[in-house]
Formats: structure tokens, C-alpha cells, sequence
């Protein structure tokens, strides 16, 4: 299936941040692409739309998505719709993209954002910028700017799609604050009808396989206790998991320390890793190179432990303590064992 109407032809217009579900719910990640979504369609002086695709959608998440900063939502309610299958979430993406035309459409990095762009983008041949740190428009062409790391997160990439609509991108989770609720806000809903057929599936939805292995996702966690180069080894980071687990919080970790092989990839925090937003971080060894910053600038407090008084890390702390890990961290764990 192709974009069956000439992009010249058309006006395009307004900005679309694509909601998840998640049981019954809508992930939170649907409420931080506001947040994105609503600075870009005021410098575009147009409506922040969302297209909520999911099954027993509940009207009060609607209404939150509402209050939280959109103007318009696109619902698409069927029973078909219960779980993510790539064809008929694309089918649907893809006939409201010829129906209405947006000019800008937002979608989180997550399994699903990461499965649906890119299947839409070559459906409509559309650009596709993929784990964008920063979206912004350029002043002087109103063109989407959508920076995003590159060559191993060494170097910062501005991409800009000057010919072909929409402009599409996928954002990281937790990279963005969730807007805060206006109550009362009103909101145009619309719901679709689909014509026949768009929700037809090739593939089957058998049953979902839950992560059991025990470990905390560093993407959901309040509480993240993060280790660096400083650990030294992979037995060093024995002290880190001793404080996560009396704070009931997830084990991070920088780069070099998942290069080296301490620590597996998932637990990876950064442009290259996860990007995180949790209540607390404590960085135990890090010195603070751009990419980690970059995956930690949204946490609400940042504690930092680091032996260089003058490591970046220091700059984006709430609290800074110079002094070695394997001293301090003992003697916090006595504390808390203690309290």
C-alpha cells in the first residue's frame, strides 16, 4: 500500500503524537509526546492531534490526553485492536495519514513505535528519524529539526526531511517530562470508522511471554543506583547491587562498564542505552561524558559520586560527593541497615 494522494496536492498540516495501550490502560509514555508535541505545534501555530489505537479504551484516559495538552484525538476502538499486530496498527496509521494529512507525526521508541514508523514511512514513502533526543522547527522553513546520535552516539545528527510529508519520528521514553494536567481543558474527539478489510492481519496473536528472569527495567524504576568506569570490575559493581536492593531500586550502568562486559546491555543508561527518568539516580563512578548526561537530564534528583572534583558528572548533580565509592557506599548501607 502506498500514499494514495499527491503530496503537492495537499496541504499538510498540524502535529500527531500516536498514543499506546497497554492492558487497558494507555502507557505513560502516551501523555510525555505532549510534552514534545505541544512545543512544535505552537511554533506551528496548528492543533496537537493523537491518534489513540487500542480496545476498550477508557473515556478518562481520553480525557487526560486532553488535559494534558492535545487538541484533537483520532480513536480507534475495535476488539481486533486488543493486542499490537504491525498490519492493521499501520492499516489504520496509514489511512488517517490520507485522510487528514498531518504535517508532523511523533511516536515513542518503543516496541511498538520502533515497529510501526518505519512500516508506515516506506507504506507512504515517508523520512523516518528514529531515537531523537531533540525536535524543534527551523525558523526560517518551518521544517521539522530532529537531532538524534550518531556513529555510536559520538556525534549529534540534525536531520531535516525537506520533501516528503509527514515528517516522522520516533522520541525515547522518559526523555520528556509528562505536561502537567489542566483540569476542565477541552478537546475535539473523533471517532473512526475504519472501511472493511483495514483491520485484517496475516499474522496471528498467539499469547505474550512475560521478562521473569527478576531483573528491574532501569526504564520503569524510581529508584536507579548506577555504576562507572570507578567500579573498576565487574565484582566492584557487588556493592552497587547491595544499595539498589535496600533502596528497591534498578542497577545502572555506563558504557565502558557494558564494553567491558560487567554488566549486560539492558542495564546500559545513555544515548546508547536507556535513556531514564527516575525519582533518584546516584552515579557511582561516572565521570559524566554528553551521551550519559544526555539519557539522565530528566531525573528528578541526581546524586553523583565521583573521586575528580572537577567531573562533569558534578555539573548536572543535585549533590556532588568527592570522595571513592567503595568508602562511601559502605557506610550509607550501614545507615540504612540501621534506620
Amino acid at each position: 500500500m502506498t500514499l494514495s494522494i499527491d503530496q503537492k496536492a495537499v496541504v499538510w498540516k498540524n502535529v500527531w503524537t500516536l498514543a499506546e495501550q497497554k492492558g487497558n490502560k494507555l502507557h505513560p509514555v502516551s501523555y510525555e509526546l505532549l510534552g514534545r508535541g505541544r512545543k512544535l505545534a505552537d511554533d506551528r501555530k496548528c492543533l496537537l492531534c493523537t491518534v489513540v489505537i487500542g480496545n476498550q479504551i477508557d473515556p478518562k484516559d481520553l480525557q487526560e490526553l486532553i488535559e494534558r495538552g492535545t487538541d484533537r484525538l483520532y480513536v480507534i476502538d475495535d476488539s481486533k485492536l486488543k493486542n499490537f499486530l504491525v498490519e492493521p496498527f499501520s492499516n489504520v496509521l496509514v489511512f488517517l495519514i490520507n485522510k487528514y494529512h498531518p504535517e508532523i507525526i511523533i511516536a515513542a521508541a518503543t516496541t511498538t513505535g520502533r515497529t510501526i514508523m518505519p512500516y508506515v514511512a516506506a507504506q507512504i514513502r515517508a523520512g523516518l528519524t528514529a531515537d531523537c533526543t531533540d525536535l524543534e522547527i527551523e525558523p526560517d522553513t518551518g521544517l521539522l529539526l530532529q537531532t538524534r546520535p550518531a556513529i555510536g552516539g559520538n556525534i549529534m545528527a540534525t536531520i531535516k526531511t525537506p520533501d516528503a510529508r509527514p515528517q516522522m519520528t520516533t522520541v525515547r521514553p522518559k526523555s520528556t517530562r509528562i505536561p502537567v494536567r489542566q483540569s476542565g481543558r477541552k478537546g475535539e474527539i473523533i471517532n473512526v470508522n475504519l472501511p472493511e478489510g483495514k483491520l485484517d492481519s496475516r499474522i496471528i496473536f498467539e499469547c505474550f511471554i512475560p521478562d521473569e528472569t527478576g531483573r528491574s527495567s532501569i526504564e520503569d524504576a524510581d529508584v536507579i543506583i548506577a555504576g562507572g568506569a570507578g567500579v573498576k570490575t565487574a565484582d566492584g559493581f557487588d556493592i552497587i547491587e547491595e544499595l539498589a536492593k535496600r533502596l528497591h531500586g534498578a542497577v545502572g550502568a555506563s558504557r565502558l562498564c557494558v564494553d567491558h562486559g560487567w554488566q549486560p546491555y539492558s542495564r546500559q543508561v545513555g544515548l546508547s542505552g536507556k535513556t531514564v527518568s527516575p525519582r533518584l539516580y546516584v552515579a557511582c563512578g561516572i565521570s559524566g561524558a554528553i551521551q550519559h548526561l544526555a539519557g539522565i537530564h530528566t531525573a528528578e534528583s541526581i546524586i553523583a559520586i565521583n573521586t575528580d572534583p572537577n567531573a562533569p558528572i558534578f555539573q548536572l548533580a543535585d549533590l556532588g560527593i568527592v570522595g571513592n565509592l567503595f568508602d562511601i557506599l559502605p557506610e550509607v548501607i550501614e545507615q540504612l541497615d540501621q534506620d
